[in-house]
């Protein structure tokens, strides 16, 4: 379960459409060109099943059944099953049967790779999130979604009403084209931040910090009432921390890291890991470590996905007071603190990320999880009526609905003002709703699956499933922090994409293990200059040359 578990969303800052058209009906004819530049595709004959009146929330029916193949990774705690009702009522609503080929959540990534660099992909990868594409743009083993936008009027619906349009740059390739369509949010707030324990905060700490520097202040309270704890935690590996961490800093690190290059702040890009605030981030975590703040364990543990593990256990063993998380990871932790603290005694709550010397400042706004497909999508008969089933799927607030909570009346009800609520024979365990019912809609039922459910989200049907807090959380941070701007695109070429692979790997391992050193105290913060120039004999100015050429290349076609 992305949300709860940790799935990492972030991808760097690839996150307006300008002049979309009215959307068009499947007797429109589409010319688009395939990777070759020589074949077209023709809507009117690959039109079969498609409706000729779709429109934006109306409901998608195929005027006649196809099977649709799809990429479904599967998480260790929740096996996906044919018995599943999610997929018996979205082929009895739509037409359209899935065909599953299935991977595991621990290898994913590479293994949808595989199967697309191999030709063997089904036709819609879900899952990806912004900048994923990149590697399998130049070979043409995705299609240019960016060319069929006119027959998904959902999705341009919503661009538009959530004033999403001007993120959409970012997401274009060397050729202006865009080869993935991601998950819409009517709002965006970070999805990690730091969960606490607000009780101790208060009595102990003295209230919830706003800087990374109260922070540091709170957490020395707290180990001197609990001098058995290391107050503060992360649980994934340093990455899911460092992200929300480095924005205040200045910097981009952790999962937000990316290809590592961040506004220079006069329209190019710099390298964020040799960048002052980067070193300042470093040398702040560093000193919590000295002190015995920072559990050091937590930064090394993997995660695969099956939630918080040794964290929840040292949260509820008050060993840790502060941790990175998610809405689903504040809810676990409860539930551990349930069974030792006792329910009533204590008060989680997940807070906006603190600010630093760059102020109160978070990740720019997001977009989550969509979809690519296969370039073999595209011969299809039936090409049109999958992008108005996608387009459907992932976009239309109905099939939103849908997949989040179920049948309407069956397994919840909505009343009048639109408050949705589980019915009391059902629950949902990985929010704690209606914990004990017999029936968990999402392990029996398939509903709120990891796959789908996260994708696009309406604010309203974000907050029907999240706890008051997360609601709270929402508020704060809108209220009091500001997202930064998106970095200026800089979108590679055939060959550039080459010559940064070879450039960024070597560069990220390095940043990747010395940040981890510098921080657990096994290199000394004085040689940061002997670090950087390890970088810059890897070919860090190269690299750095490289991506701001393209970047003023990007901006001379597109201004």
């Amino acid at each position: 379960m992305s949300d709860v578990y940790g799935r990492t969303p972030f991808k760097a800052t690839r996150r307006g459409l300008i002049g979309f058209s009215v959307a068009a009906t499947g007797a429109m004819a589409l010319a688009a060109c395939s990777d070759d530049g020589d074949s077209e595709v023709d809507i009117d004959a690959q039109s079969k099943g498609a409706m000729d009146d779709f429109k934006a929330d109306t409901q998608f029916t195929a005027t006649e059944p196809f099977t649709l193949s799809l990429l479904w990774t599967e998480w260790p705690d929740l096996p996906v099953t044919d018995s599943w009702t999610f997929f018996s009522e979205i082929e009895k609503r739509t037409n359209v049967k899935f065909e599953l080929t299935t991977i595991p959540f621990s290898d994913a990534v590479e293994k949808r790779s595989l199967l697309l660099s191999a030709g063997d992909a089904p036709s819609v990868i879900p899952l990806v999130y912004t900048g994923e594409e990149d590697s399998f743009v130049s070979s043409g083993a995705i299609v240019p979604m960016s060319d069929y936008i006119e027959h998904m009027p959902n999705f341009q619906k919503y661009v538009e009403e959530w004033d999403l349009g001007g993120m959409i740059d970012n997401l274009k390739q060397a050729d202006g084209k865009y080869y993935m369509l991601p998950g819409l949010q009517e709002v965006s707030v970070p999805v990690f931040t730091l969960v606490v324990r607000k009780d101790v905060f208060e009595t102990v700490a003295g209230g919830i910090p706003e800087t990374w520097d109260e922070m540091r202040e709170a957490l020395v309270k707290i180990k001197a009432a609990y001098p058995d704890s290391s107050p503060l935690a992360d649980g994934f590996e340093a990455a899911s921390m460092l992200n929300y961490a480095s924005h205040g800093f200045g910097a981009q690190a952790g999962w937000g890291f990316g290809d590592g290059m961040m506004d220079d702040g006069n329209g190019g890009l710099q390298y964020t890991a040799v960048s002052e605030g980067y070193k300042q981030m470093v040398e702040y975590f560093r000193g919590l470590v000295a002190d015995g703040l920072l559990d050091t364990d937590s930064l090394t543990a993997a995660n695969d996905g099956s939630g918080g593990g040794s964290v929840a256990e040292k949260f509820a063993n008050e060993l840790v007071f502060a941790a990175s998380g998610s809405s689903g990871t504040a809810i676990e932790f409860a539930q551990a603190l349930d069974a030792t603290v006792g329910p009533g005694n204590y008060e989680v709550l997940q807070i906006a990320p603190p600010g630093g010397p760059a102020g109160q400042i978070v990740e720019p706004r997001n977009f989550w999880n969509g979809f690519m497909l296969n370039a073999e999508a595209a011969e299809s008969e039936y090409f049109l009526a999958t992008l108005q089933f996608l387009d459907w799927l992932y976009y239309s607030p109905d099939a939103r609905e849908l997949i989040r909570w179920g049948v309407l009346d069956e397994t919840y009800t909505k009343d009048a003002d639109g408050k949705i609520t589980l019915k009391p024979e059902f629950s949902l365990d990985a929010y704690n709703i209606n914990p004990g019912a017999a029936t968990d809609i999402q392990a029996d039922l398939g509903w709120s699956n990891a796959v789908f459910a996260d994708s696009t989200e309406a604010r309203a049907l974000k907050e029907s499933y999240n706890t008051p807090t997360f609601v709270e959380y929402i508020d704060s941070v809108l209220s009091t922090r500001t997202p930064r701007d998106p970095n200026p695109p800089a979108p590679l070429d055939e060959m550039e994409l080459e010559q940064a692979s070879l450039l960024a790997t070597p560069l990220k391992d390095t940043v990747d293990t010395n940040t981890l050193r510098f921080i657990m105290g096994e290199r000394d913060i004085a040689e940061w200059d002997d670090y950087v120039a390890e970088l810059e004999a890897q070919g860090l100015q190269q690299y750095v040359d490289l991506v701001n050429g393209a970047r003023t290349r990007f901006e001379e076609e597109n201004s």
